[in-house]
């Protein structure tokens, strides 16, 4: 198994709808998911798992001038 991101939807036998995001650090699940979120329409809930407070991998480039 991978670990790349996924978005997982699901629908239940009622026609209610979750979105799961997995693999993302940070807010970038919002972002990733935004989409699906506008085109539902109204968020009933919202529940932050662990990786929402994850730090998001950065690249820091250090130069030295000389």
């Amino acid at each position: 198994m991978s670990n790349s991101p996924i978005i997982e939807v699901t629908v239940s036998p009622t026609g209610e709808v979750s979105v799961q995001t997995r693999g993302f650090a940070g807010s970038s699940c919002r972002q990733a998911s935004a989409f699906l979120e506008k085109a539902l329409g109204q968020v009933s809930k919202d529940r932050p798992t662990a990786e929402m407070h994850q730090t998001q991998a950065t690249r820091q480039r250090n130069t030295t001038r000389g």
